[in-house]
């Protein structure tokens, strides 16, 4: 058999955690905590299909749906994007600066596409979200982690790393952070800003789940004190409209963005006509407002018992973070239980989250007593039940 490309084999520990990971989610049998779904109920079927039966016609949109379609993105949905999610955010982008992708992952692989060469290195955060890493080892980057604190990312920690390892890039992901559901503060996001100004280092930011706010005050994105352009702002529609029509964009400096154009029309030459039509009129049709009220009453509800089952069920000394927004809570668990077994048993019993050692990939046995806990998938009768029977099992420890 002809031998697999070296690259296989260095991304294999990280594909292995996505790779079970998305075993978990798709089993109807198990309550599981561990992929990053939005909730059935936060799905637009009924305006989907609304949309669908008005604009898929000959006179209409429908053609357009079905052919074959710019690699920049529909002039109006990023249009949409411009007006209706960054303006209000601080900032002020134009639309031609923005290309819409195949879903949020797209991005990151675009970038490794037009920056990195073999061996180059990402600093990232301590823990980081496992499925970008796949990403970046897939293209045989190296990933050093920077510490993370209750605030997030700290700038003085990655000055350091940049001045003692010369970086490409910068991965964070600044708003209700995956896993942690962390937070970066407005002074760090500027720093970051600064940083990469001042070293001639990116910034990706990777920023899914800042609509999804439940709670506290709305904070800038670090694009937004950018002023050299070394900033790159990765969003995605999957949490805001539908994970299924495999949406997301980008946000750049326009000579990133010609460079993505590139790559783009090597790898798929544009993103899917009909997702974006659906996306597009989803917007201009202002349900967007509402339905972005309605999934955060349903998160907001799901955040809050997931709180109170894990206060109330795993063991005293358990520690927890009560996430401001997102779809995710970072449990520590007491003494020295090792969630990776711990899971196996966990499964058995028909619950499911994911193992916290993964996502750090300093390795040493980090964050081995830790787990990344999702609650946007489950309802609240399910969360419950879910917990109850870990902390019974954790208890049996």
């Amino acid at each position: 058999m002809v031998n697999f490309a070296k690259r296989m084999d260095d991304m294999s520990k990280s594909a292995e955690i996505v790779r079970n990971l998305f075993n978990a989610m798709t089993d109807p049998q198990i309550i599981s905590f561990s992929g990053g779904a939005p909730a059935v109920e936060a799905l637009p079927v009924e305006i989907v299909r609304e949309i669908s039966n008005e604009v898929l016609t000959r006179d209409k949109r429908g053609v357009e749906a079905l052919q074959y379609s710019h690699p920049h993105g529909l002039k109006d949905l990023r249009e949409a994007v411009a007006q209706k999610l960054l303006a209000p955010k601080g900032v002020q982008a134009d639309p031609e600066d923005i290309m819409i992708v195949s879903g949020g992952l797209e991005t990151m692989n675009l970038i490794c596409q037009v920056f990195l060469d073999p061996g180059d290195v990402i600093l990232v955060e301590s823990p980081t979200f496992v499925h970008c890493v796949e990403i970046f080892e897939m293209f045989q980057a190296k990933c050093i982690a920077v510490d993370m604190d209750e605030h997030g990312i700290i700038p003085e920690e990655v000055e350091k790393k940049i001045q003692e390892y010369h970086p490409k890039m910068v991965y964070v992901i600044p708003t209700f952070h995956n896993p942690t559901g962390r937070t970066l503060t407005t002074e760090r996001r500027k720093a970051l800003a600064e940083i990469g100004s001042r070293y001639d280092v990116l910034i990706l930011e990777d920023d899914p789940y800042r609509d999804l706010r439940y709670s506290g005050e709305e904070l800038p994105p670090i694009k937004s004190f950018d002023r050299t352009g070394h900033t790159i702002l990765a969003n995605s529609f999957s949490k805001i409209f539908s994970p299924g029509a495999r949406l997301g964009y980008v946000y750049a400096d326009t000579a990133i963005i010609q460079k993505l154009l590139d790559a783009k029309t090597a790898t798929n030459s544009h993103t899917a006509a009909i997702s974006q039509v659906l996306c597009a009129e989803f917007f201009n049709r202002g349900y967007f407002e509402e339905h972005l009220r309605n999934i955060r009453d349903i998160y907001r509800e799901r955040r809050d018992v997931m709180i109170e089952s894990i206060d109330r069920y795993l063991p005293a000394g358990t520690k927890r973070v009560f996430p401001d927004g997102g779809l995710f809570t970072w449990v520590e668990l007491p003494g020295n239980i090792n969630t990776t077994e711990l899971l196996k048993e966990a499964v058995a019993q028909k619950v499911a989250f994911v193992a916290g050692e993964g996502f750090f990939v300093e390795g040493g046995g980090k964050g081995q007593n830790c787990m990344r806990i999702s609650f946007g998938n489950v309802p609240p009768e399910k969360i419950r039940l879910g917990m109850e029977r870990l902390g019974r099992l954790i208890a049996s420890k």
